[in-house]
């Protein structure tokens, strides 16, 4: 979910979200677009992300980042998903 950009010289394009599989690209979107709703930590993230000025589809790219993190962790020690930890 890396931005690529679209600069040549002194001209600066908009960053866009492409590259990658693109079926897993949008399915993650749309996972972090749910989390944004119903999961409380997520949502709180999202919302922080707002007030401070992010647009929309920033946060939401910000969050499925989010759990693309969660997921590798979860994967990597072997644990199962505990939605009551809050990291310090």
């Amino acid at each position: 979910v890396a931005p690529y950009d679209d600069d040549s010289g002194k001209y600066h394009g908009r960053r866009r979200i492409q590259g990658g599989r693109e079926r897993l690209r949008k399915s993650l979107f749309m996972c972090a677009f749910t989390a944004t709703r119903h999961n409380p930590d997520l949502a709180s993230f999202y919302a922080r992300l707002r007030q401070n000025g992010k647009d929309h589809l920033c946060a939401v790219i910000a969050v499925a980042r989010k759990l693309i993190v969660l997921a590798n962790t979860i994967l990597s020690r072997k644990t199962e998903w505990t939605p009551q930890y809050q990291q310090k």
